[in-house]
C-alpha cells in the first residue's frame, strides 16, 4: 500500500511539475512576440536547469538504488529540455550585456553538474555515499531555485503590480512543492523532501502577494532622480562650476551679439 501511494504521489508530482515547466511558454511567447525580454529575469530558469540536472543524476541507478526514484528521473529529464529551450530563447532576444551574464551563469552551472557527476562516480563507490553527496548539492540548488523568485517578489512589492509574476507559475510551483514534499516524506528521503519545505512557504508568499495586488494597475518605477547640487566630491564640484561658467559665457556672447544687431 505504501509503495502504491508513493508511486501515485510521484505520478501526480510529475503532472504538476509538467504544468510548472510548461507555464513559462506563455511568458516566452510574449517575449518572442515583442522581441524583447522586458523585465523578465533568466535566473529562475538557469537555477531550474541546474536543479533538473542534479535530480536527474540523483534518480538514476548510478546514485539511487536501481529505479527507486524513477518518477524523479522522468520529470527532471523533461525539465532539462524545456529549461534549455527557454534559456536559448532568452539569449536570442536579450541584450549583449544580458547574453554575457546568462552565458557565464549557464557555464558555471554546467561545470558544477559535471563535477558533481564525476566526483560521485569515481570518488564514492556505494549508493549511500553517492546519494548523500549528490543529494546535498541538489538540495542547495533546489533551495536556490525556490528562493530565486524573491527578486520578483521584491519588484511586486515595490511596483504593487504582478505583471512579471504570473499567477499560473506561482500556483503550479505551490502544487509541485506540496506533492514532492509528500513524495519525499513517503520515501523517507530528506534530499527530496527538504527543499520543498522551503518551497511551500515561499510559493504561498507569492500567491498571497498575487491576490493582494492582482487588481492594481501597472505602476512603472520612477526614474532615478538627478543628483542634488550638494556635491561631496571636489572634482565634481569643479566640473559643475566649469560647465556653469561655459553656459554663462555663451549666454553673454549671445546677448552682446543681439545688442550689436
Amino acid at each position: 500500500m505504501g509503495d502504491r501511494l508513493r508511486l501515485a504521489v510521484g505520478v501526480m508530482g510529475n503532472v504538476a511539475s509538467m504544468l510548472l515547466y510548461a507555464t513559462p511558454t506563455l511568458t516566452f511567447s510574449r517575449v518572442m512576440k515583442k522581441k524583447n525580454v522586458e523585465g523578465f529575469s533568466c535566473v529562475p530558469y538557469v537555477l531550474a536547469l541546474c536543479n533538473c540536472c542534479l535530480y536527474t543524476w540523483y534518480g538514476l541507478p548510478v546514485v539511487s538504488y536501481r529505479w527507486e526514484n524513477f518518477p524523479v528521473v522522468t520529470i527532471n529529464g523533461i525539465g532539462i529540455l524545456l529549461e534549455t529551450s527557454f534559456i536559448l530563447i532568452y539569449l536570442w532576444f536579450s541584450s549583449a550585456k544580458g547574453k554575457k551574464e546568462v552565458a557565464k551563469t549557464v557555464v558555471s552551472i554546467i561545470l558544477i553538474c559535471v563535477a558533481t557527476g564525476i566526483i560521485s562516480t569515481f570518488v564514492f563507490h556505494d549508493h549511500h555515499h553517492r546519494k548523500v553527496f549528490v543529494g546535498s548539492i541538489a538540495v542547495v540548488a533546489s533551495a536556490a531555485m525556490y528562493a530565486s523568485p524573491l527578486a520578483v517578489v521584491r519588484q511586486v512589492i515595490k511596483t504593487e503590480s504582478v505583471e512579471f509574476m504570473p499567477f499560473h507559475l506561482s500556483l503550479f510551483s505551490f502544487l509541485t512543492s506540496c506533492l514532492w514534499l509528500s513524495y519525499g516524506l513517503l520515501s523517507h528521503d530528506l534530499f527530496i523532501a527538504s527543499p520543498n519545505m522551503v518551497g511551500v512557504p515561499l510559493c504561498m508568499l507569492q500567491l498571497m502577494l498575487y491576490f493582494k495586488y492582482r487588481k492594481n494597475p501597472i505602476k512603472e518605477l520612477e526614474p532615478e532622480k538627478w543628483p542634488d547640487l550638494e556635491f561631496n566630491d571636489d572634482k565634481l564640484k569643479q566640473e559643475f562650476h566649469l560647465d556653469e561658467k561655459k553656459d554663462q559665457s555663451t549666454l553673454d556672447v549671445t546677448e552682446n551679439l543681439s545688442t550689436k544687431i
